[in-house]
């Protein structure tokens, strides 16, 4: 079964849209949880076939948009809603997460005959592998973590972000988007937010607190986040499992859109590694 575009409606926050895939036997199955990274989306590249994957192995699978990624319930693909992109923040996202595991972890959805609510497994890309880190440090429902080409660190790549004056005086700047041409805005409460929470939002300490099994997946030749952030990560949890792709780059040889039969050899690769490491 693939329901596409669900929609979940936060209080506080605007709407998250979510694709699920699963196959209906009204036996409970691990749930899997996936985050998308920095201008991402669940719609991105093979991240479909990736979830048909899951499926098969007969996975719960959960992708969705964050809620302030730039996408909109009626558009949810590419960046239509850049004043969104612009109030986005680590805390929201986290937040955002939170919403997802509530809704499918809770006894009152539709799907609860379908999900082993004991056994919860969030994979994140890029940033979203960070995102995954933090929340997996704070939450216990998650059993299982896995991150994919995950950052190590948020303070670095907040705090370098050009000019921190310029940037609060003109209260926004913009970070070009190589793919679709869009100077996309990101306005100095991100940096502000990210000051207000820095605890909470230590990469590095979160995974020193870590007590589930977490595999670490990274393309040896990722050039938007080195491959020494993965063993960085390794090093900061001795218990973690560091699994290296070779021949390979950030998204492991996907591309948007993606136009290929299967999936490119790299990520069937990472797809199968996660897999078995949840089974």
């Amino acid at each position: 079964m693939i329901l596409k575009n669900q929609i979940l409606h936060q209080k506080s926050s605007k709407a998250i849209v979510m694709d699920v895939f699963f196959n209906k036997t009204k036996k409970p199955k691990p749930l899997v949880i996936f985050c998308h990274g920095y201008k991402g989306f669940k719609d991105w590249g093979s991240w479909n076939l990736v979830a048909e994957a899951f499926k098969q192995a007969n996975l719960f699978f959960v992708k969705f948009n964050f809620s302030h990624n730039g996408g909109t319930i009626e558009n949810p693909i590419d960046f239509p809603d850049l004043d969104a992109f612009a109030e986005n923040n680590y805390t929201r996202e986290l937040d955002d997460l939170e919403s997802v595991l509530n809704f499918f972890l809770s006894k009152k959805n539709s799907y609860k005959e379908e999900i082993d609510t004991k056994n919860v497994t969030v994979i994140g890309h890029s940033r979203g592998g960070g995102i995954s880190i933090l929340k997996a440090s704070e939450d216990s429902r998650i059993t299982k973590l896995i991150t994919w080409a995950s950052v190590c660190d948020f303070a670095k790549r907040t705090a370098t972000i050009g000019d921190l004056d310029q940037w609060k005086k003109a209260g926004v700047k913009y970070v070009l988007n190589g793919r679709t041409k869009q100077n996309m805005p990101l306005n100095y409460q991100f940096y502000e937010n990210f000051k207000a929470n820095e605890a909470r939002l230590d990469i590095k300490a979160s995974v020193k607190k870590l007590n589930i099994p977490y595999l670490i997946i990274h393309a040896k030749d990722d050039a938007s986040v080195k491959y020494n952030e993965a063993e960085s990560l390794h090093l900061w949890n001795k218990n973690s499992e560091l699994f290296s792709v070779e021949n390979a780059n950030h998204v492991f040889n996907s591309k948007h859109p993606w136009e290929g039969i299967g999936l490119p050899e790299a990520l069937q690769l990472v797809v199968n590694k996660s897999i078995s490491f949840l089974k």
